[in-house]
């Protein structure tokens, strides 16, 4: 069975619904919608054509060989068509439960790569940062002082409180937000350990930090 891997799509509020049709006619199948919003100043997102701070969050599963050729169209021939401005990235997964990997690779069987193109890695990072609700702007603002440029939000709550409190010895918060970071690969490292330092576990923000490598990056609109 191919390897699977999970498609991040940050695009304008609105715009999901027709993203989704656009990925099942691609064979990504299996596909979660979520809120979010973005950090960025209105400034800045009109330098990097980011349009409204309202963003439609998509995470869909799919085979390796889809998910390539999706981000190579979004890239060449349905560029311009997606209806509106926003980010696609790809990231390898390292697990998933067999019924949706089967269902993901289905899809994918009649789906023709050209012969001799190769996968290239690109350069960035998307780091994660898991926080207490109205600390994104604080965490937003240690982070673009050491490059970022922004991100997005997402609400929602954190399970399994107990050990980690139990462990350390701080009372969480439960209602979190996310706050996904598309960064150079090279500024991953300085960001997440001045934003743990800074919003750490026991700092107000109570932040939890990850970071997940990017195979392919396409900037709509």
């Amino acid at each position: 069975m191919e390897h699977m891997k999970v498609i991040l799509s940050i695009v304008e509020r609105g715009q999901g619904a027709s993203m989704l049709k656009l990925y099942r006619k691609r064979y990504v199948p299996i596909h979660l919608q979520c809120a979010g919003k973005g950090t960025a100043t209105s400034e800045i997102m009109d330098i990097l054509g980011l349009g409204s701070s309202e963003k439609d969050v998509l995470i869909s599963f799919a085979a390796a060989s889809a998910a390539k050729q999706l981000l190579h169209d979004l890239d060449n021939e349905l560029r311009g068509h997606t209806g509106g401005a926003g980010i696609v990235v790809s990231i390898p997964v390292s697990g998933l439960n067999s019924l949706v990997a089967n269902l993901a690779a289905y899809h994918a069987e009649t789906l023709k790569e050209k012969e001799g193109e190769n996968m290239e890695r690109t350069e960035n990072s998307l780091i994660l940062v898991v926080c207490a609700r109205g600390c994104t702007d604080d965490v937003m603002s240690t982070a673009k002082a050491h490059g970022a440029r922004g991100g997005t939000v997402i609400k929602g709550r954190l399970s399994g409180l107990e050990e980690l409190e139990q462990t350390y010895e701080v009372d969480l918060k439960p209602e979190r937000e996310i706050v996904a970071i598309v960064v150079p690969t090279k500024l991953r490292a300085p960001i997440m350990e001045a934003v743990n330092t800074a919003h750490g576990l026991r700092s107000e923000a109570q932040a939890v930090l990850c970071s997940l490598p990017i195979e392919q990056i396409v900037r709509l609109g």
